[in-house]
């Protein structure tokens, strides 16, 4: 079915559409904290790059990242429609994610990334090691 919209009145209507952040799985995350016991967490902390979560006294801050908005090598594809607009927008993303990434690191923080395909509940044993390896690294 063709659109109903102009291709110019269709890119006001989409820029007007604002996310509401990935709060499915932050609140996933927090129940992996809470259920493995894992305390000294703040959610959205006044930090550079916005970090779903830090943990200030051991300056650590945890990203979690959807699969499809930061390019999972496992699951994300290219959607077939509009490929060149969504090509430059992953890539200023992951470009955006290694900014953060590497600012954080040199401002002395330890930066842990975790994807959204992680908080699945097979990984309910190995996602915790791995936090409290990053929490005492």
């Amino acid at each position: 079915m063709p659109d109903v919209f102009t291709k110019a009145k269709r890119s006001q209507v989409m820029s007007r559409i604002r996310g509401r952040g990935n709060k499915e799985t932050e609140v996933a995350l927090m129940r992996l904290f809470r259920r493995q016991g894992i305390t000294g967490w703040q959610r959205h902390p006044p930090v550079f790059g916005r970090p779903d979560f830090i943990f200030h006294k051991l300056k650590l801050a945890v990203f979690v990242d959807g699969c499809f908005w930061h390019n999972c090598p496992k699951h994300s594809n290219l959607p077939v429609n509009n490929r060149p607009f969504w090509k430059r927008k992953l890539e200023s993303n992951d470009r955006r994610d290694r900014l953060v990434g590497r600012t954080l690191r040199t401002r002395g923080w330890h930066v842990l990334r975790i994807w959204q395909h992680e908080l699945a509940f097979r990984n309910e044993t190995r996602l915790p090691r791995r936090l409290k390896r990053a929490l005492w690294a």
